[in-house]
């Protein structure tokens, strides 16, 4: 069975010959530190397992299969921030859990695991601990043996790993006493990544092609390049259940469709179209399980602010309800979608055109020249729903209309924000005022929505033979949310269709 644990820790290296003789101090006094206990020492072994061509080195995982030590089993570490990992273990068995075999998929795809890296270590442990005898952290000193094919490295590794809950700052006060010792924080994030830099089997580089540095192409290319990464860091962690995993791989998602639009006549989208079929596609896939979590929270906020005299009925018991039923599949169904060869397909597709883009000539072209009309365009774009949406009266087309120009204004907010490195302030002002008209036309549209669930709990109540009146207090309440919405929608446009916002990118 797997369990997951914080891992926040950072890795010492002797500076010199003399430092590593004298060995590791005596770390008592050291902040908080009142006590060093030995824990003996254990050999441990260690396979690392990857791609042929080092998927997982490359995105800065690392999955082993370890006996010895009391954590002996598989181990699989993701990346949080720097020293900072997420580890996962699994029990001890030949063959690579399909557990964690899953959080790698997005990487690893129709790709083989295989044994890359053995790490033979003798470690003596420590423990670090307060003066009520507390464990603070773990000091682990590494004596190890990489072996890789023919090739070997030895080097000795000191790792100071905080136990859970204990303030990060004491890593900073181990590493100055360290450093007055002749130790250094190493360069290296992680065992297997030195190994393989010692024994000359460092991962290779991605693909970085889009035209020469400078160019709108590789402008581009490297907006898409950091969603497409998004996309599949995310995956693991809509595995796992993490909170707004999926909102941000979703977000990713539509990044990425939202710039092959943009810049249409930077890329060609005889190339991007399907793919953006596709990632639409997923999208709404994985949006099943987000899209009720968060009407479930809206609805619950709403029920929250009603004074008591105003619940009749099992209310909250028939929301609870309403809701698992709706969500009872909702997740099986994404991880099916991530599981499915439909995705792994939608991500090879995605990795094919970033490696080999088809650029069409405005690619060449400085970014200063072209991205400000690419921004834009997708501006006006936005006004002419806008404007649609203001002329029709209150009823279903209008809330239709708002809604497509939430998504305009979306598309506008994106493509500012991917030309701020090259546009600076003026871009950034302009995906600030279209945030400010896709927030406030998402309240609308999620009040849209959250009406239908209330009219369909309405039904379920009365058909139970419950008082159906709280639903409909909830009902006018969002109806009197989209009416302020659709009355502040003027104000908020007028200042994001100030012309000045415009003029700094003309």
């Amino acid at each position: 069975m797997a369990d997951t644990k914080r891992e926040i820790e950072r890795k010492f290296e002797f500076s010199k010959a003399k430092s590593a003789r004298r060995g590791v101090p005596d770390l008592t006094g050291t902040a908080a530190i009142a006590a060093v206990s030995d824990q003996g020492t254990v050999d441990l072994d260690a396979v690392y397992y990857d791609t042929p061509d080092q998927r997982l080195a490359a995105d800065g995982l690392t999955l082993r299969r370890r006996t010895g030590g009391a954590d002996e089993g598989w181990h699989l570490k993701l990346p949080v921030s720097p020293g900072v990992r997420d580890e996962i273990g699994a029990e001890l068995s030949d063959a690579v859990p399909p557990s964690l075999a899953a959080l790698v998929r997005s990487r690893v795809r129709g790709s083989g695991l295989q044994p890359q890296v053995r790490l033979l270590s003798s470690r003596k442990v420590s423990h670090l601990l307060d003066a009520g005898g507390a464990l603070l952290a773990e000091l682990s000193t590494d004596a190890v043996v990489a072996e890789r094919g023919e090739a070997t490295a030895t080097w000795t590794e000191v790792e100071v790993e905080l136990a859970d809950g204990v303030d990060p700052e004491l890593l900073d006060a181990v590493e100055k006493t360290f450093r007055k010792a002749g130790l250094r924080v190493s360069d290296a994030p992680s065992k297997l990544a030195r190994a393989l830099a010692e024994t000359a089997a460092e991962p290779p580089a991605r693909p970085e092609s889009g035209g020469p540095e400078g160019t709108t192409g590789a402008h581009v290319l490297a907006y898409l390049r950091e969603q497409r990464d998004a996309l599949v860091a995310q995956d693991p962690a809509v595995r796992r259940g993490l909170p707004d995993s999926v909102h941000q791989m979703r977000i990713a998602s539509r990044r990425i469709r939202s710039a092959f639009k943009t810049y249409r006549k930077v890329i060609d989208r005889a190339a991007t179209d399907p793919i953006g079929e596709e990632l639409r596609w997923l999208a709404a896939e994985l949006g099943v399980d987000r899209d009720q979590e968060v009407l479930l929270e809206r609805i619950q906020t709403r029920l929250g602010e009603l004074p008591r005299t105003l619940m009749t009925g099992p209310v909250r018991s028939r929301l609870r309800v309403w809701n698992t039923a709706r969500r009872s599949g909702s997740r099986r169904r994404a991880l099916a979608v991530l599981d499915s060869a439909r995705y792994v397909a939608l991500l090879d597709s995605l990795d094919a055109l970033l490696d080999a883009p088809p650029l069409l000539k405005r690619a060449a072209r400085p970014p200063e020249a072209v991205l400000p009309k690419a921004v834009l365009h997708d501006y006006a774009r936005l006004a002419v729903r806008v404007d649609r949406a203001l002329s029709l009266a209150e009823g279903e087309q209008r809330d239709l209309a708002l809604h497509d120009a939430r998504k305009a204004a979306k598309r506008v907010r994106y493509a500012a924000e991917s030309a701020v490195p090259v546009l600076g302030g003026p871009a950034k002002n302009l995906a600030k005022a279209g945030k400010a008209v896709q927030n406030l036309l998402g309240d609308h549209q999620d009040s849209v929505v959250a009406r239908g669930a209330l009219r369909g709990l309405a039904v379920q109540a009365t058909g139970a033979g419950e008082s159906a009146f709280t639903w409909g207090v909830l009902y006018a309440r969002e109806e009197a949310l989209a009416e302020r919405s659709e009355r502040e929608l003027p104000d908020i446009w007028a200042e994001t269709s100030d012309p000045a916002l415009r003029a700094a990118l003309e």
